[in-house]
This record gives structure tokens, C-alpha cells and sequence, in this order.
């Protein structure tokens, strides 16, 4: 695959041109070139799009594709087409598929199944078996297959023994735990952020609580343990508070939040919108605000996309009975970026990712460099876009995001020697 970018300013924080407006030359998906008015060497693709920006390629962290059980849903080949629209050239597979992704062969099936494509699917494998919350799963044979992290998703490890097990466990091989910090036992049967909204609306709420009580216990083992975790979907402001101490005391902590946790507040679903139900649920103003402050400070490293396709039969019912979740993939770079645009440097959010994820499982650094592998997103940050139905290609459509006009839009992405433009 050949091309030559035009006049784009790289966005890069590893890269020596980060900031700067050049040309780009890939020749066989390497970087051959980077400079000023560099000549189109043999008539290759150009590529020209107004305040035209690069970055590495785009890596999300939280990617539900249903596949294999549910593939009506969504499947990994169209989650894949999603990422790629979405400016992504790299995505984690949540495990808790049915079968849940607990074995080698599981790993072994989400590899072999997407080789090839422009966006790199890494299967993150399960932690306990099947995740049901009882016992390690296979963990260093998953490891050894492909899987670069442990989790059991949205199904929140309760039994701290199984947690410390697996905290310890996989420290022999670096292994990432990764836990949704969620108490059941608070949160259980709860609809909505516990609040004004959830008490004018009659709805059972979910209160803060049930995330902070969890995000303080996985401090408290990965401070005992000495290993790494990683908290993942934070909503709370108190959240924030309590894992930029844990990182203060040298805890080896790391946290991500969604993109659309930073857009959206509780009060959007004071019209019973079931497009908005998502787990953990919308918070305040006030703990979005914290949010960003803590993905300013550090203190949160990565914004994901939280994608959760569900059927109309699953999200069109009674709002007690919808299921929780939207599909965010096309839409998470301009949901994060229509919130924070101008509270964070462009460089530093990308940074939440590109390097930050990277870094946190492990993966090879990447960088916008001549010699280097062409592994790039092509975007404006300032570009105002309307979401259309029409637009999307996942196989659901449950989104809030149609006829929303937002700011940021992608252009496309090079990865493994191929090219996706829109």
C-alpha cells in the first residue's frame, strides 16, 4: 500500500515532528518520508482534507462484539468495520461471549478469525472461568495463546479471594487484571444514577456508592499484592479522588473512562430515553467535571468506547426491562472530544488513545517516524458532523447519538498495509 498525506499536522507526543504541518510518504506500509511539498514519486494515492491531523493509530480498550453466541448483534467482522469508522486501528475484545472467551481455543478463535484486517482485534481473556466469579480461569494458557489482559467485563469480580488469587497468579508472566468496580449487592436491580433524576423519575437508583466501595477494595488488594490493576468504566468524582491517592502512594493503579460518560449527564434520561441506559449509569455534572480534571491531571489514562450493541427487542421495551448499553465505536472519538475540546491539550487527549493504552497492556510503542510502521489515524478535531442513522455499520443501532451534531470527525486509518478512507 502506497500514499502520500498532505499538509497534515502530526499529533504525536512521541514523534520529533508532533505539532507540526508536513507531508507524509508511505511506500509498502512504511513511513518512507516525512517533510515539506515532498513530490508524488510515482502517481500513488494523495490524500488532501481540510485542517487535516495525524496521529498513531487509535487503540479502544473496550470493544463488545458478541461473537460467537450473539452475533446477530454484532459479530467481529462488522464490530471491526465499526472500529475502523471510528478511527480505530486496534481494539480489546471483552471475553464474555457465550461461550465466554475462558480457554486457549477461545483466544485462538478471535485471532484466526480476524487476521488480515485493517484493524488489529486482541482478545483480552476471561478471568474466572466462563466469567462466573467462582474460579481462575486458564489463565497462562490464554496468555501464552494471545490474550493480552484478564477480565470478566461488566460482571464485576465480588469475591476478593479470587481476585488476590488472580492478582498474584499473574504477576509471573505481567499479566493485567482488569476489574469493572461495581458492588451488586448495592447496585442490584438499580436503573439509573441514584440522585434528584432517579427519585423524580420513580426509578430504582444506582448509587455512587457501588462503584467507590469496589474501586477502594481493588486499591486496597493491589496495594497488598503489589500488582497491577486496572479499574475500568469510572464514573464517580470520589472514584477520582481515590485512585489519584492510590497513584500518590506508588500503588501500581491504572483507570479508563468512557467516552460518553464525559458528554452525557443523568438528566438526559428525564425522558425516559432507553438509548441512554448504560452500566455504570450517566452521573453529574459535577463528576463529569471531575472526570476531566482527572484525565488532565493523570490521573485517568485512557478514554474508551464501552461499545455494547443490543437488539431493538432488548432496548425498545419497558425501561425497567431494556437492556444497558449503546453502540460508541464510530462515535467515541467525537463524543470525547466534543466534551473536553479546549480543557485538554489535542496532544495530551490523544495520548488517552494512543500511547496510554499501549503502554498499560503492554503492546509495541508507536510512533509517527520515518522507517516506522505506517499505524495512523487520519482526523480533524474541529470538523462538526451530524450522526445519521444511515451511518452506521454496526449490525445494532441502538445509539443516542443519531441527528446529534458533534465536533471531531474521522477521515480514515493505515494499518497493516492497507488503507481506509471515508
Amino acid at each position: 500500500m502506497n500514499a502520500l498525506i498532505k499538509s497534515a499536522k502530526i499529533v504525536d507526543i512521541n514523534s520529533e515532528f508532533n505539532g507540526n504541518t508536513v507531508d507524509i510518504l508511505i511506500e509498502k506500509g512504511l513511513i518512507s518520508k516525512i517533510g515539506s511539498d515532498l513530490k508524488n514519486p510515482s502517481k500513488i494515492q494523495e490524500i488532501h482534507y481540510n485542517n487535516l491531523h495525524v496521529s498513531a493509530g487509535w487503540f479502544d480498550m473496550r470493544a463488545n462484539f458478541c461473537d460467537p453466541g450473539h452475533e446477530y448483534k454484532e459479530d467481529l467482522n462488522s464490530g471491526l468495520k465499526a472500529a475502523a469508522k471510528g478511527g480505530f486501528t486496534g481494539v480489546m475484545v471483552m471475553p464474555d461471549s457465550e461461550p465466554a472467551t475462558s480457554t486457549k481455543s477461545g483466544i485462538q478463535y478471535i485471532i484466526n478469525k480476524t487476521k488480515g484486517n485493517i484493524v488489529d482485534a486482541l482478545p483480552a481473556g476471561s478471568l474466572s472461568h466462563n466469567c462466573e466469579g467462582k474460579e481462575i480461569a486458564e489463565m497462562y494458557d490464554m496468555h501464552s495463546a494471545g490474550a493480552i489482559a484478564f477480565t470478566d467485563n461488566k460482571k464485576s469480580v465480588s469475591k476478593s479471594s479470587l481476585l488476590n488469587r488472580a492478582m498474584l497468579y499473574s504477576q509471573s508472566f505481567n499479566g493485567l487484571i482488569i476489574n469493572f468496580p461495581n458492588d451488586r449487592e448495592i447496585s442490584n436491580s438499580g436503573q439509573i444514577n441514584e440522585g434528584i433524576v432517579s427519585t423524580e423519575l420513580g426509578l430504582k437508583g444506582i448509587p455512587a456508592l457501588a462503584e467507590e466501595l469496589m474501586v477502594s477494595r481493588d486499591i486496597f488488594l493491589a496495594e497488598y499484592c503489589n500488582s497491577r490493576i486496572h479499574l475500568s468504566n469510572i464514573t464517580t468524582k470520589k472514584s477520582v479522588q481515590l485512585i489519584k491517592d492510590a497513584k500518590k502512594k506508588g500503588i501500581k493503579i491504572t483507570a479508563d473512562v468512557n467516552s460518553f460518560h464525559l458528554l452525557f449527564d443523568e438528566t438526559e434520561l428525564l425522558h425516559f430515553d432507553n438509548h441512554f441506559k448504560v452500566n455504570p449509569p450517566l452521573r453529574t455534572k459535577e463528576d463529569i467535571k471531575a472526570l476531566i480534571t482527572g484525565l488532565k491531571d493523570g490521573t485517568i489514562d485512557v478514554i474508551c468506547s464501552d461499545h455494547t450493541p443490543e437488539d431493538i427487542e432488548n432496548k425498545q421495551c419497558e425501561f425497567d426491562h431494556s437492556a444497558f448499553g449503546m453502540i460508541n465505536l464510530q462515535t467515541s472519538f467525537s463524543a470525547a472530544n466534543t466534551s473536553i475540546k479546549n480543557k485538554l491539550d489535542l496532544a495530551e487527549f490523544i495520548s488517552k488513545l494512543t500511547s496510554s493504552p499501549r503502554k498499560i497492556l503492554g503492546l509495541e510503542k508507536l510512533e509517527v517516524a520515518v522507517g516506522k510502521k505506517a499505524n495512523l489515524t487520519l482526523f480533524s478535531p474541529t470538523e462538526k458532523w451530524t450522526f445519521n442513522k444511515e451511518d452506521i455499520v454496526s449490525k445494532s443501532k441502538n445509539t443516542p447519538f443519531i441527528g446529534k451534531e458533534l465536533t471531531g470527525k474521522v477521515y480514515g486509518i493505515i494499518n497493516n498495509n492497507k488503507i481506509e478512507i471515508s
